[in-house]
């Protein structure tokens, strides 16, 4: 059974980590992790959760994707884990758009990035696909990703004025 862990915030040391490479995708315990990402990221109403913030430095990202208060615009997506992702290959374009984090909560900003990506990753069993993601599963993944590098969403912005918080973003988003 599946276990809802604590989301760990900014200023914790492992949110800044770099995660290592998973050797054993069928491990009991890789696959217990992800089960637990899922149910966290499900209970949080994320749209994504890398194993990093849930004190686990392995590259593995959840991306979950549903309409919620926070995201009205997102699409729906099955849970999908994705194991030692890598991006390949990227658009020139890049849109600017809001992002919040489950390890940063009441904090929005509008953040820059690429329209669309080439994925590579393992599933959890074993497979290796390429991909290739756009719009709003484009921003979730690469907000994921880059928890796997030790950066979080603020990073990205282009100017502090581009962060605001929740209250704030909400009044912005009724416009």
């Amino acid at each position: 059974m599946a276990n809802i862990r604590e989301i760990y915030q900014l200023g914790s040391p492992v949110i800044r980590n770099m995660a290592a490479r998973v050797e054993d995708v069928s491990s009991p315990q890789i696959q217990t992790l992800i089960d637990d990402m899922i149910v966290t990221c499900k209970d949080s109403q994320g749209v994504g959760i890398a194993a990093l913030q849930v004190n686990c430095s392995l590259a593995i990202v959840i991306i979950a994707s549903e309409p919620s208060e926070r995201y009205p615009s997102a699409p729906q997506m099955e849970p999908t884990a994705l194991i030692n992702p890598k991006i390949i290959s990227h658009s020139h374009k890049m849109l600017k758009d809001w992002e919040g984090c489950l390890s940063l909560p009441g904090i929005r900003a509008q953040v820059p990035r690429y329209s669309e990506i080439e994925v590579a990753y393992t599933d959890r069993d074993g497979n290796e696909h390429k991909v290739i993601y756009s719009d709003f599963v484009a921003r979730v993944f690469q907000h994921e990703y880059d928890h796997l590098i030790g950066k979080v969403f603020i990073d990205r912005v282009e100017s502090t004025y581009d962060i605001v918080m929740e209250k704030e973003y909400q009044r912005i988003l009724a416009q």
